[in-house]
């Protein structure tokens, strides 16, 4: 494993440029806006956080599952592969490499089958789960190879701890800007922006929601590029400005209708 971010595939490989990833999303932006993109990933990383839950996974694996699902379309588009398939078989993966311990097929398969009946009923209505496990198996060899077996991925977690160790512990600040960091995995910073930096929009952003003026000496002292720094409070306030006014129950099935989609259809 490479202990070190700046030596790492994540940084050498998957630091993406933006215009790359608008470029690579042509296809599916020919037939979707830019938002009804950005709310369909919402959605899917919903499910792939619900599902880790289930399966009692940390969040540093439900983390990475979904910065595989986020790479995978970065360089393909949606009809490659249905992200109801990508999404737990991303989860599978991760859990094995962030050596949570491999979840059982069945499992897997069993819990997929319950949280799409459960609690995506409003998107899917009274259709199963058409996935078993050679499906995933399959899917999983695909998104390996997609991958470039690149699967270490560095989380903000970690240096978001010790950001607030230095500005000295603050359990209220902690927690905030923690649930930040879950909600930056719905949007791209992951995909454009080291981790520390995006501990760093996510510390900015929990300081203005508690009114903690008095770190902005802290933030004043920090060597980093502000201007990126702003770009990923931007992204994320953007998230939070759409979700003010988006009814997921009501509109997600006109999106998936709309959603480009592979075909054959899955062969029991």
């Amino acid at each position: 494993m490479a202990g070190n971010f700046w030596q790492s595939s994540h940084h050498q490989q998957w630091m993406l440029d933006k215009q790359d990833l608008i470029r690579d999303r042509q296809h599916d932006l020919s037939k979707l806006t830019e938002e009804e993109y950005q709310k369909i990933f919402n959605f899917f990383a919903s499910i792939i956080q619900v599902l880790g839950e289930q399966l009692k996974l940390r969040q540093q694996v439900i983390a990475t599952a979904t910065v595989y699902f986020k790479r995978f379309y970065a360089r393909n588009s949606l009809k490659c592969i249905d992200p109801l398939l990508l999404a737990p078989t991303c989860v599978f993966l991760a859990s094995k490499v962030e050596e949570f311990g491999v979840i059982s097929n069945s499992r897997l398969i069993t819990t997929c089958q319950t949280v799409i009946k459960n609690k995506f009923s409003y998107a899917y209505g009274q259709q199963e789960f058409p996935y078993r496990t050679n499906h995933i198996l399959e899917c999983e060899f695909y998104l390996l190879e997609n991958l470039d077996c690149c699967l270490i991925v560095f989380q903000p977690y970690r240096p978001l701890l010790l950001f607030v160790q230095d500005i000295g512990q603050d359990d209220q600040l902690s927690t905030y800007a923690w649930r930040v960091v879950n909600d930056s995995l719905r949007t791209d910073v992951s995909l454009l922006y080291p981790p520390y930096q995006i501990a760093i929009g996510a510390l900015h952003i929990a300081c203005v929601m508690l009114g903690k003026e008095n770190l902005k000496p802290w933030f004043a002292e920090l060597n980093v590029d502000m201007d990126k720094i702003q770009e990923i409070v931007r992204a994320i306030i953007n998230l939070y400005e759409m979700w003010k006014n988006y009814d997921e129950k009501k509109e997600i099935q006109g999106l998936l209708a709309k959603m480009p989609k592979p075909c054959p259809a899955p062969q029991r």
